[in-house]
């Protein structure tokens, strides 16, 4: 076992974690880096080729949750593919002009937007919106716990 390697590694654990809520890191991308950090400290003696594949499909899966999450939340609140659109863009733009207040705030606006232009009634567009929100926090926790449990899996086989 790396000292050196283990701190490092748990440095980015910690940023990898905090990117999760903070969209200018990239969450699992940084667990996984430091998982590739020990991995040269340590000569790539405890984690084999089978660990970082299967790591690097977790992070794959924290990325699908990411986007499915905000598209299930529209969808299952009856909101329409514009909407789902909307969403999507809007998430763009928040993030552009709102910094992390636009990761909640762009999806939901956005979906309102797309309701409004497929004229739908201001109570459709608005549970459409909340939908945004709910798919958000939903995919948020999801992540999270993915996230989580490649930290658990990095230190049940290096410890």
């Amino acid at each position: 076992m790396s000292t050196t390697g283990l701190i490092l590694a748990s440095l980015f654990f910690l940023f990898g974690l905090t990117g999760t809520f903070i969209p200018a890191l990239p969450g699992a991308p940084l667990i996984f880096l430091g998982m590739l950090i020990y991995g040269y400290f340590d000569g790539f003696v405890h984690l084999n080729w089978t660990f970082y594949l299967l790591q690097g499909l977790a992070v794959i899966i924290v990325f699908l949750l990411d986007y499915l999450a905000g598209v299930w939340g529209v969808k299952r609140y009856g909101g329409s593919k514009i909407a789902v659109w909307g969403s999507i863009i809007g998430s763009i733009i928040g993030l552009i002009f709102l910094g992390p207040l636009g990761i909640i705030l762009g999806p939901f606006l956005g979906a309102i937007a797309g309701e409004i232009l497929m004229k739908k009634s201001a109570e459709q567009a608005l549970r459409s919106g909340w939908g945004t929100v709910i798919g958000f926090l939903g995919g948020l926790m999801m992540k999270l716990t993915v996230e989580i449990a490649m930290i658990i899996w990095f230190f049940m086989v290096v410890l």
